[in-house]
């Protein structure tokens, strides 16, 4: 299940998401932050709709916020240490990405604090993410006005604008062949430092994707033994996605990407099911305590999609990108908890409110506080680098957290009672 879930990401999820990003104009934050966001997030989706209509529980509550820091450090440290690539970071898509995190937390923390979630409260957080949605559409504007008034006292901003002066013959270039996108990259702001994507998107506006030839045929066999042996294990998944997904790479679909983004989400989403099903019957077997669970692989198994989707951009040098999808995904985790509320309180059962469980309220509020302002700290103090350095300092602090939340689940710290997955 972890290599569909790295073939369908691969293969169909990031070419159509790079086409909907070319054809929109977005930068690749945005695109992150948004579709890429939305798609590898899929699952949790899913969750919360089966956590408030099938299984009447707050599966997708704990879910949601139980993979909060494996979203943020987790998949941090997997980019970093993963990838060969060392990406510059951009100082404004980060801060704008973590404060929406941060509000939506809060929000959502707030509404589950009485364990009742009314209409009107799932309403707020559509809202909420709609007004997120409108920040990211005039993102350019808001990033140029910020940067002008904070470059004098802040560092990050004071070395983005220094870029911008740098880059400014690039962008006249630009002006002359494309405005479109000039007036949509990222460039001429001086924030976004990876300047080849959009290069391309110029080329292939002017005509000259004509020529581009189409990628080998996903039944080529490879060369490596290695990736032979994976490629045969892999094939009835290759198969499946070939016969139900079309291929946006290739001219004769390349229109179809809309429909390629859709599927390839539903395919995430089946594979990640399966996926989180066999991880649970790992731990029922071998009776491993469900708090273990949950935050360790359950909380990893939700997020594969996520951690598979920025290690493919991170290795390709788009660490905005990564980033942006790391924090944007929990944004969209959060926020998408009110469509199920929202649908439930509003339309089916308009008599009474959704019931929840808030315990832990306290631990997890903390835990989301800390965790947002670490990645934020340890992203400036690393030069807005994402390296294996970065990498290994979120991987150090994942696991202090795992271990110090594992203790305290046990009452080894506390005083908890313990439950057994399937007790």
């Amino acid at each position: 299940m972890f290599m569909a879930v790295s073939i369908v990401c691969d293969d169909y999820f990031l070419p159509s998401l790079e086409i909907i990003s070319e054809s929109l104009g977005l930068s690749q934050d945005v695109a992150g932050a948004t579709f890429m966001a939305a798609g590898s997030s899929a699952p949790e989706l899913v969750t919360a709709f089966l956590g408030v209509f099938v299984t009447k529980g707050d599966i997708g509550v704990s879910t949601i916020l139980g993979s909060a820091i494996y979203n943020l450090l987790g998949i941090c440290a997997a980019c970093g240490l993963l990838s060969s690539v060392v990406s510059r970071l951009s100082c404004w898509p980060l801060f704008r990405d973590c404060f929406a995190y941060a509000i939506s937390a809060a929000a959502v923390l707030a509404m589950i604090f009485d364990n009742r979630i009314y209409w009107y409260e799932g309403a707020s957080l559509l809202l909420l993410y709609g007004l997120y949605i409108l920040v990211l559409c005039f993102d350019i504007k808001i990033n140029q006005y910020i940067m002008k008034k904070f470059s004098p006292c802040c560092t990050c901003f004071a070395k983005a604008m220094e870029e911008n002066t740098e880059q400014q013959p690039l962008i006249g270039w630009k002006e002359e062949c494309e405005p479109l996108i000039c007036r949509q990259s990222r460039t001429d702001s001086g924030i976004f430092y990876d300047d080849s994507d959009y290069s391309q998107l110029s080329i292939s506006l002017h005509g000259l994707d004509e020529i581009s030839e189409d990628p080998p045929s996903v039944f080529t066999i490879p060369e490596a033994d290695l990736k032979r042996i994976l490629w045969v294990l892999s094939l009835p998944i290759i198969t499946l996605l070939y016969l139900t997904t079309p291929d946006c790479r290739r001219q004769f679909w390349k229109n179809w990407f809309m429909v390629t983004f859709f599927l390839s989400a539903v395919w995430i989403s089946a594979f990640t099911y399966v996926l989180v099903w066999m991880v649970t019957t790992v731990g029922d077997t071998l009776a491993i305590p469900e708090t273990v669970m949950g935050l360790t692989l359950l909380a990893a198994g939700t997020s594969i999609p996520d951690t598979v989707a920025s290690v493919l951009v991170a290795r390709k040098g788009k660490g905005d990108m990564a980033m942006s999808n790391i924090v944007g995904s929990n944004v969209f985790d959060m926020l998408c908890l009110g469509l199920p509320w929202f649908i439930k309180t509003a339309f089916i059962d308009t008599s009474a409110p959704v019931e929840v469980n808030s315990s832990g309220l306290t631990y997890t509020a903390v835990s989301l506080i800390c965790s947002i302002i670490f990645i934020f700290l340890a992203v400036h103090l690393n030069g807005w680098k994402l390296d294996k350095k970065l990498g290994a300092i979120c991987l150090v602090m994942y696991l202090a957290f795992v271990i110090v939340s594992i203790l305290y689940e046990l009452g080894i710290i506390g005083n908890n009672p313990v439950k057994v997955c399937g007790g």
